[in-house]
């Protein structure tokens, strides 16, 4: 019998960013080491929870560099005052808002986490070049590309 149930992995909740211990029940299917936590990547920061609390009011707010205004159930996401999502209630849509910046790419990710599926979508840099994840499937940054599936 496997000792699945006794293998847990460390990972970050997409909300609060802190850690939570959870148990792999595909070990030793995913090749983690039993008993060793792992860490994953992606930590939200205080200003993006924010930010997607108020995508999810369906309310206006502002706080430093990104702003969110909503208007006819469709929030526009702004960073520095430029375009970089827009949200309404079956599509993410996304845009570099002119920067591909660190910070442009982490509030994208914080909608998309909170809006679509965490696993298998996202907006991601190799090589200094932008991709987009849409279901497991890699594709060249285009600004204007919509997420149409939540998870």
């Amino acid at each position: 019998m496997l000792r699945s149930a006794q293998v847990r992995l460390r990972c970050a909740t997409p909300l609060t960013g802190t850690s939570q211990i959870v148990t792999d029940p595909f070990w030793p299917y995913t090749g983690h080491i039993p008993n060793k936590p792992i860490q994953l990547s992606f930590k939200m920061r205080k200003i993006e929870s924010q930010m997607n609390a108020a995508i999810t009011a369906n309310a206006n707010w502002t706080k430093a560099n990104t702003s969110v205004t909503t208007e006819n159930g469709i929030s526009e996401v702004r960073l520095h005052g430029n375009l970089i999502a827009k949200v309404g209630d079956d599509f993410v849509t996304v845009f570099d808002g002119g920067w591909q910046s660190t910070t442009t790419k982490s509030r994208l990710n914080a909608i998309i986490n909170e809006f679509c599926n965490a696993f298998t979508d996202g907006v991601f840099q190799k090589d200094f070049q932008w991709f987009i994840r849409d279901n497991k499937v890699n594709h060249d940054f285009v600004n204007g590309y919509t997420f149409c599936e939540y998870a």
